[in-house]
Formats: structure tokens, C-alpha cells, sequence
């Protein structure tokens, strides 16, 4: 049997985040927009929510919370309602903490998660993205060359999110024909991180370029150890943070534009009751519910803990396009209020854009 009602804690996790969203994300989101910076005092309050700390084991310093990526995803849609700016930078941290609490190897658990269940906002990241034409998360051009007791790392990372301050960085590269993760902290001798980078959306979100120029890391960094680890199952969960976080953007775009039709009179009547613009929100609002479906059927697959490498690509695929076109409908609703900043729709636009070729920046 199908049911897509939600758990009793789904709906308490979703009305939270979604109070959270709009007293403290949608007020503060075009500022920090404008000023390509994100207060401290927003990391703090986020933190505090226990994103990440409540997932990871007791054992570990964690709340010891099972980890359900369903439940995950309708976080992130809330956050992203919000802002997926804000909401990404909240959530970073997770793709480092859980490829580490799932795949880690015990000194690697110990050593590392513990980080992430303090008071403080604790940086670190998931680095997949490359700026290559066409890139391919599955052939990456960063390489691990194996030396002695280790390896060495040379290539190029870009998008990597709260790169600004992150501690320590999950670096996938291929290593003899396969993929692997490896862990390199900051002050790595050869690591050397860019400024902040300048980008077409999230423009709140720090993210940063790493250049890896034969950075010597020990058989101790990567991921798993001499097993090394499932890369796949590491991307499939960020395809699925990434499609709920457009899912969330859509919706915010969606719920804008409909008061705004019904409030907007043209030659004396509201423009959503003309078929121009009807038609186009009905077609905003399926396709939305659209994308939700495939994302929590991806979500699911991971919680089951079956393959969801070919539900997280649909998901992911599907939300990029229709996140794009649900936010330019938007922008053509508002006609020439979209193309102001008085109005947020430009921003989700733009934002929307930017999560659609991101790869690998959160994970649920």
C-alpha cells in the first residue's frame, strides 16, 4: 500500500521549519542577497535547530535520531521556501558529517563527527563539482595517485559551499579507474582555496574553488580506509537534497504568484481569471507536486536503503528544469514587477538556476 500522508513528527519537523523559514529566512534572504553575505548570528540560530547534530549517533556525541531522508527532504523544501541560499548554507555541514557517519571508518567516526555536535556552527564540505564543459560527477578529472602509505591529490574543485571557513574538505577523485572520498583539512600543504566566488544565483552563499596541486593525504583520509567507499550512494543523496531544495524554490514562486493574479486587475478584472494566466498556474502548481513525487520516492530508496541512483537522477533532472521554468513563470506573472527587486521572484529565478548544475553540495 501507497500512502503519501505524512508521519505525526513529519508534520511537526514541517510546520517548525516552515515558522523558521519565514521569521527568520525570508526576512533577511534579499539582504543577503544584495550583500553576497550571510550573518552569523542566522548560522547560529540554524544550528541550533540541530539539522545535523540530531542525526549523528550518541556514541559520537550526536542526539542519536535515526536518520529518515524523507523526513530530511521536507525540511529542506521548507528551508528552501524560505531562501535556498540560507537553507544550503545550513545544511552543508551534512555532506561531510553523513558520508563520514555512513561510509567512515570508526577512527575516521570518532575523529571527525564529534566536530559537529558542539554549540558552534562547524564548517566542512563536500567537494564534487568541477569546471569542466559537461561535467560528470562519475568521471571526475581530479585524480589520487597512490604513494607509499597514502596518496596524492592534484586537480581542480569548484562550488564547494561554506568554503570560506570550512575546517576540513571531502575531496572525490578517481583512484585507479574508481572513485574515492578523501578528507583534507584546510591547511593542507598544496591546498589552496579562492575567494569567494562570484555566481549568476545563491549569491549569499560563500562557495569557493580548490586547487589541489600534489596534496598528500595518508591511507588514514580516505573514506572507508582500505575498503575505501560507495561514491554513488554519496551523490545519490545529494541529487535528492538538491531536487528537494528546488522543489522548495518552486514553491515559493508558485504561492507568490497566485495572490499576486488575483490582486493584479488589468482592463478590470484580476489577471488570474484570463486563460493566459490560469493555465500557466495550474501548470506551476502540477508541476510542483510534480517534482515532489519524484523526490520523496528517491528519499524513500534511501531509506530503505535500496539503489536510488536512477530515482535521484530523475528527481534531480526533472526538479533542475521544471524549478527553472516554474520560477521564470513566476517572473512573466508579475510582467514587469518580476524584473524589479522590490519583487523576490528575480532572485528565486536566479537561484534556481544555480541549484540546477549544482552536484554534491548537501545530502540527506
Amino acid at each position: 500500500m501507497i500512502s503519501f500522508k505524512l508521519e505525526e513528527e513529519q508534520e511537526i519537523a514541517r510546520d517548525a521549519l516552515r515558522d523558521f523559514a519565514a521569521e527568520a529566512m525570508r526576512p533577511i534572504a534579499r539582504e543577503c542577497d544584495e550583500t553576497s553575505a550571510i550573518p552569523e548570528e542566522f548560522l547560529a540560530q540554524s544550528w541550533e535547530l540541530g539539522l545535523v547534530s540530531t542525526q549523528i549517533p550518541e556514541a559520537y556525541g550526536g542526539g542519536g535520531e535515526a536518520r529518515s531522508p524523507v523526513t530530511n527532504a521536507i525540511v529542506l523544501e521548507e528551508l528552501a521556501w524560505g531562501d535556498a541560499a540560507l537553507a544550503l548554507a545550513a545544511v552543508a555541514p551534512a555532506g561531510f558529517a553523513y558520508a563520514i557517519a555512513d561510509q567512515g571508518t570508526e577512527a575516521q567516526k570518532q575523529k571527525y563527527l564529534p566536530m559537529f555536535c558542539g554549540e558552534d556552527y562547524c564548517a566542512a564540505s563536500l567537494a564534487v563539482n568541477e569546471p569542466t564543459v559537461c561535467f560528470d560527477p562519475l568521471t571526475p578529472r581530479t585524480v589520487a595517485e597512490p604513494k607509499s602509505d597514502g596518496f596524492v591529490l592534484s586537480g581542480t574543485k569548484c562550488c564547494v559551499p561554506m568554503g570560506d571557513r570550512a575546517s576540513h574538505f571531502l575531496v572525490v577523485a578517481r583512484n585507479n579507474g574508481s572513485l574515492d572520498a578523501f578528507v583534507v583539512p584546510r591547511d593542507a600543504e598544496g591546498l589552496s582555496v579562492s575567494d569567494n566566488e562570484l555566481n549568476l544565483g545563491l549569491k549569499a552563499l560563500p562557495t569557493a574553488t580548490l586547487e589541489l596541486e600534489r596534496v598528500e593525504v595518508s591511507a588514514a583520509d580516505r573514506l572507508g580506509g582500505e575498503e575505501g567507499c560507495d561514491v554513488q550512494r554519496v551523490l545519490d543523496g545529494s541529487r535528492t537534497a538538491l531536487a528537494a531544495v528546488m522543489v522548495g524554490l518552486s514553491r515559493a514562486a508558485l504561492e507568490y504568484a497566485v495572490p499576486y493574479a488575483k490582486d493584479r486587475v488589468a482592463f478590470d478584472q484580476a489577471i488570474a481569471q484570463k486563460q493566459g494566466i490560469a493555465f500557466k498556474l495550474a501548470d506551476m502548481h502540477i508541476e510542483t507536486e510534480s517534482t515532489r513525487w519524484l523526490v520523496w520516492k528517491a528519499a524513500a530508496q534511501l531509506e530503505q536503503g535500496v539503489s536510488a541512483t536512477r530515482a535521484a537522477h530523475f528527481a534531480r533532472g526533472y526538479a533542475a528544469d521544471q524549478s527553472m521554468w516554474i520560477t521564470d513563470q513566476g517572473v512573466q506573472v508579475l510582467g514587469g514587477h518580476g524584473f524589479i527587486r522590490d519583487n523576490p521572484v528575480e532572485m528565486w529565478f536566479r537561484n534556481a538556476r544555480t541549484v540546477g548544475v549544482l552536484e554534491g553540495t548537501v545530502c540527506i
